[in-house]
């Protein structure tokens, strides 16, 4: 839906278990409009307000769309429900939901020809659903994951051929198309230094080619998840301020929480272990107090290591981990949440609204939360939009 300062928001539909189109669009109508239908009437909005659809495809729902006559019913229907699609995720290649997703989210990686042939066919359909005055995004993964130790030249190959496909279809549909990339805990790139490093490396790469760097920043930034940053100890504002100084568009910004603990309390170390699940990786970060960070791959080493001479009891200050948790909905003590970091994004908008059009709510893990914080998904998503709602409304 659309915000003050032409802004737009939604969720992303990765949050419904959904791989094939039929799946898909199934959801959408089920559980989506559901949504929208409560989020319109909680802020007594007229019926026919557009409603926006973060859209969530696999490489299998993406390769459905090769029979245009799919890609046109689904225009029509969006139509006829006054709905709109203007991004989509493009990080989950494969299945996302009741299977050991853990590092296989990283693959294919933008080493092979696999991801940019997805990367490619999302583009050719997000430049049919965007509307001409939003234009469209898609995020994808940070390029690889550390442990792979991939070549980044070809990642540089593949992500430059995406950008050349973006720009001919910018120009042919006349719509602004862009791609981001998502850092996050023990991506090929994860933070702020990381990420402008990259991305120097890569226009570096394209100038040594005799390849037009040019389109590399237009068509090619980064897509700011608050849960990713928040993990990394960044500070938002100055964050995405480096972001600009860099000449680095932001595609796309995810709002989602990451949980945050005393490393040193007993009663928190028992808590996180109902987040300790099967199905996602869930990277834990150590701050110190000499600000250097302790990384953990997942909450089975993190356990592990807490129990050894390799764990910091001295000096550790917080302990974050990456457990994507209700926006709206702080877990009690002592559990505690990186919420503030979602809260600076939404407050840098209101400052620099032209900074990023396309906000997207993404916590995926509804599936895996513990019991306690499990509702309804059209309940957790509607109490998500009107939080959101009522941050970016707050001080106007």
């Amino acid at each position: 839906m659309k915000l003050s300062s032409n802004i737009h928001l939604s969720y992303c539909t990765n949050i419904h278990p959904a791989e094939t189109w039929e799946e898909t669009f199934t959801a959408l109508k089920e559980h989506t409009l559901t949504v929208r239908d409560k989020v319109l009437s909680s802020q007594q909005l007229e019926p026919e307000t557009p409603f926006a659809i973060g859209l969530r495809l696999s490489a299998k729902a993406a390769n459905a769309f090769s029979d245009g006559a799919k890609l046109d019913d689904f225009i029509a229907w969006m139509k006829k429900e006054n709905t709109y699609v203007y991004t989509i995720n493009g990080f989950p290649y494969g299945a996302f939901h009741g299977t050991r997703v853990k590092e296989k989210v990283y693959q294919p990686d933008w080493t092979t020809p696999e991801r940019l042939s997805y990367t490619l066919e999302l583009f050719n359909i997000i430049a049919e659903l965007a509307p001409a005055d939003v234009g469209g995004s898609v995020s994808t993964l940070p390029g690889s994951f550390k442990e792979f130790d991939a070549n980044e030249e070809l990642i540089f190959k593949n992500l430059y051929a995406c950008a050349v496909h973006i720009e001919l279809l910018s120009e042919q549909y006349e719509k602004d198309l862009h791609l981001g990339l998502e850092p996050e805990p023990l991506g090929h790139f994860e933070n702020t230094q990381e990420t402008i490093e990259f991305f120097i490396r890569f226009h570096q790469w394209a100038e040594k080619n005799d390849l037009e760097a040019d389109i590399l920043s237009k068509r090619i930034g980064v897509n700011y998840d608050t849960c990713h940053f928040a993990l990394e100890y960044e500070d938002c504002h100055a964050s995405l301020t480096r972001f600009e100084n860099a000449g680095i568009r932001i595609s796309k910004i995810h709002l989602s929480n990451a949980l945050s603990i005393d490393p040193l309390d007993s009663e928190a170390q028992m808590a996180i272990r109902a987040f300790d699940e099967p199905t996602y990786l869930h990277q834990v970060l150590i701050k110190k107090e000499d600000d250097s960070i302790l990384r953990f791959r997942d909450l089975p080493e993190y356990f592990a290591a807490s129990k050894s001479s390799n764990y910091p009891h001295d000096g550790a200050t917080e302990a974050r981990i990456h457990f994507h948790i209700p926006l709206y909905d702080a877990p009690a003590p002592p559990l505690g949440s990186t919420r503030d970091h979602a809260e600076a994004a939404l407050a840098f908008l209101k400052q620099k609204p032209e900074t990023c059009p396309h906000l997207e709510m993404e916590t995926y893990t509804w599936g895996v939360l513990p019991n306690a914080l499990q509702i309804p998904i059209e309940d957790q998503l509607t109490q998500e939009y009107l939080w959101t709602l009522k941050q970016v409304a707050s001080g106007e």
